[in-house]
């Protein structure tokens, strides 16, 4: 650190000059976030200062976090489910998994997840010390029920679905899960980090929310299609008493217990979070969703006609196709088989993919 400060000059010039070593989002196909929209970065620059860690100093804030989780619960058919703005999905994970092996404390617990799930799920097992056990995937890259039913045993504390996955934009099959939830008694956790503002937009939604029965939790992140601020993820539990499972007492606050995994939480990309759900309402979210998945199978159906073939046919904009390259100058992703990954955020517009694919066909041919 420097022993005098610099000029503001000085500084912003440094930053912007680091800045402009970032990549331009036009160029990026690999990430499950997106520029914010403006509504979100105005409330964001509005909130700046705020702390939903002492709630009690901010109350208009906490009342904001209240009313997101409220529209939220209110979209999955439970508009008095509880929760909090996370910093995202995997803290979202790392919280459902500790409030399964709270509300069932034995010893050697395991949890059963799909072998498409994200990897926090591998820091959320090690950090708790719980046994992570791997149901295999059906044909269509969806979670197997039944490799999943011969995985639970009595030490079985949670099963996991995962509602539009990281690498293939797959749904599971949440309404056997939640059947085999309910059977064994289990904490069912639907990661929805990414499909969780995608799929209740689309015309002919999976069922995956509270209005089934089995389901326990869901992690949403309006950071990815809900167009937020980062960090905005939010843990939806179907009760409160769940949440209470993880109080610690927090003395010299403004509330006397807390829940969270952090303590200082921002409010700012929170009030973001809620003014893109405000501003665009069902309407808006289902246009930006139709948007994007016309984008997914043209990118899909375009590499198709060029002879490489998709790797699946996605639930959500996550587009795959069987080939190991990609034409220079995009920045892309290739899954655990090796296949080529395209996210078709809502900054990958329709010219975006005429691009790429007018680069692929020279690519390729």
């Amino acid at each position: 650190m420097r022993e005098c400060g610099l000029p503001e000059d000085e500084v912003f010039a440094f930053l912007e000059a680091r800045k402009a070593e970032d990549l331009a989002h036009c160029s990026i196909l690999s990430s499950m976030c997106t520029p914010p929209h403006p509504v979100a970065v105005r409330a964001h620059c509005l909130f700046m200062e705020t702390n939903l860690g002492d709630p009690g100093l901010f109350p208009g804030t906490a009342a904001i976090e209240r009313r997101l989780i409220a529209s939220l619960g209110d979209l999955y058919h439970l508009p008095e489910a509880a929760g909090y703005a996370s910093s995202g999905g995997t803290e979202s994970n790392i919280q459902a998994l500790r409030i399964a092996k709270a509300r069932r404390p034995i010893d050697r617990p395991n949890v059963v997840i799909p072998a498409s799930s994200h990897f926090s799920f591998d820091k959320a097992c090690g950090m708790l010390g719980v046994e992570m056990r791997t149901a295999p995937l059906d044909d269509e890259l969806r979670m197997d029920v039944d490799g999943a039913r011969d995985l639970v045993d009595d030490r079985t504390i949670a099963l996991v679905g995962v509602v539009g996955t990281t690498e293939y934009g797959m749904v599971d099959p949440i309404p056997a899960l939640a059947e085999l939830a309910l059977e064994h008694d289990l904490f069912l956790h639907v990661d929805a980090a990414f499909g969780g503002l995608v799929v209740p937009f689309l015309p002919d939604p999976a069922p995956f929310d509270f209005a089934l029965p089995g389901v326990s939790s869901i992690a949403v992140d309006p950071h990815k299609m809900g167009m937020s601020t980062i960090p905005a993820g939010c843990l939806l539990v179907r009760n409160r008493e769940l949440l209470e499972l993880l109080n610690v007492d927090t003395p010299y606050l403004t509330v006397k217990q807390e829940y969270t995994l952090a303590g200082t939480r921002p409010g700012a990309p929170v009030a973001g979070a809620l003014a893109v759900l405000e501003h665009l309402g069902r309407e808006g979210l289902r246009a930006v969703v139709a948007g994007c998945m016309e984008n997914t199978r043209r990118m899909i159906e375009g590499l198709e006609a060029l002879g490489v073939p998709r790797a699946a046919t996605p639930d959500v904009n996550v587009a795959t196709s069987r080939t190991t390259t990609a034409p220079p100058g995009w920045r892309v992703s290739f899954t655990r088989r090796g296949d080529m990954r395209c996210v078709c955020m809502p900054h990958v517009t329709a010219d975006v993919v005429e691009q790429f694919l007018v680069d692929a066909e020279r690519f390729y041919a």
